[in-house]
């Protein structure tokens, strides 16, 4: 809630083109770099290149597309506590479009290297005849038009509300943004899950589970708002967001453990229910990621992703400590990496762990390159929503 006994006045806050742009200039150097050497490295290696590529592109989608969750849920609640770091997030969902455009200069030449079924005739009575109505070519491109499409204009439109509303303090913007919000979130919802099916499931086209969208939105949405402590921590060292407070920090690391929480909860339920109906089509995800030295990656994931931090992120006293919600949001986007590294690599690697230099340049030429163009956004619109008629409440917050 609100404490109303007090008033706190915040002026418009911009962050220094001049210092973005040589930063946006340090992060696209990177990203060229390891966009070439992968290059070198993977003309030797087209089917890791493929993989290592998918890895990377997947990880920055998600923590994007958890961004702009973030931004939906809250015009769709009419939060208040959020207005303050809100910008942050919108500034974290408009990379979508520059994913997508990564997406597709790659799609053409590894669809063929990453999905088996991408090649293969169905046989009549076949898993994939069956499947064949949605696993083709032709879906495939489509659908990831509408996912890229979809999610570009929600994030667009709803930081421009956002931005224009820094002008005039009208609240048309906050209404529409409220309405946008409503309809972004089943298409968020239903682009996230298509995309986890299409992109990540049907790397092996025999498995499928119903748990699989919201597995990888747990991710997703987890690692977004550990990115978010990240960054606004990073700015107000810099001098900058000087309203935010403790008491948003606290909020930050509930939400931290909430969805460590519940991305526990879905994978377990999700490894409970395969491994109590011992379906063949199913249980082979687990069997490939849970033999070999894949279960030893599998076990830190366990325990790292949930053991580790859940203990930590319980204490009121940690979650408004900064300095330790730093250090926990930094371990959960590592581990974010690793869940969807042992999500796709072991479709390549069947044999057991190989670690390619091409995993670390993928990783770092799209995120590079995507930093560059954050960077690039980051001083054309104030550092929080000035205007927003919930301002005054998200500066006063207690809780």
């Amino acid at each position: 809630m609100s404490d109303h006994s007090h008033t706190s006045e915040l002026k418009a806050d911009h962050f220094d083109s001049g210092k973005a742009a040589k930063l946006a200039t340090i992060s696209g150097a990177f990203g060229i770099v390891g966009v070439i050497a992968s290059l070198i490295l993977g003309l030797g290696n087209m089917p890791q290149f493929a993989f290592s590529w998918l890895f990377g592109l997947v990880y920055f989608f998600t923590l994007a597309c958890g961004a702009l969750f973030w931004v939906c849920v809250h015009h769709a609640t009419d939060a208040e506590w959020s207005v303050i770091v809100r910008r942050q997030l919108e500034n974290m969902a408009v990379v979508i479009p520059f994913i997508g455009v990564i997406f597709a200069a790659g799609i053409i030449f590894f669809a063929p290297l990453l999905f088996s079924w991408w090649n293969e005739v169905p046989a009549a009575g076949s898993i994939l005849a069956k499947k064949a109505p949605y696993l083709n070519a032709t879906g495939f491109y489509a659908r990831a038009i509408f996912y890229f499409v979809a999610l570009t204009a929600l994030a667009v439109f709803l930081r421009r509300n956002s931005v224009l509303q820094d002008a005039d303090g009208h609240p048309k913007y906050t209404i529409n943004n409220r309405k946008l919000a409503f309809v972004g979130i089943p298409a968020l919802g239903l682009s996230l899950t298509f995309a986890a099916v299409d992109w990540l499931m049907s790397l092996d086209y025999h498995w499928f589970s119903t748990m699989w969208g919201v597995y990888i939105f747990a991710g997703g949405v987890g690692g977004a708002i550990g990115l978010l402590v990240l960054l606004v921590t990073w700015l107000r060292s810099l001098g900058h967001l000087k309203g935010v407070t403790i008491e948003h920090y606290h909020i930050m690391g509930k939400l931290m453990l909430a969805f460590c929480i519940f991305w526990a909860y879905i994978g377990f339920s999700q490894y409970m229910l395969i491994w109590y109906a011992n379906m063949p089509e199913e249980t082979v995800f687990f069997i490939r990621r849970n033999t070999e030295t894949w279960w030893y990656l599998s076990l830190i994931l366990v325990i790292g992703r949930f053991f580790l931090p859940f203990p930590v992120l319980l204490f009121q006293a940690t979650k408004k400590n900064p300095k330790w919600l730093c250090i926990v949001a930094a371990w959960l986007l590592v581990m974010q990496a690793l869940d969807l590294y042992i999500v796709i690599l072991p479709m390549l690697h069947v044999t057991g762990v190989s670690i390619s230099f091409l995993d670390v340049t993928c990783i770092v030429g799209i995120g590079g390159l995507l930093l560059a163009f954050f960077f690039r956004t980051l001083p054309k619109s104030n550092l929080f929503p000035a205007r927003d008629p919930r301002l005054p409440e998200s500066l006063r917050l207690t809780n």
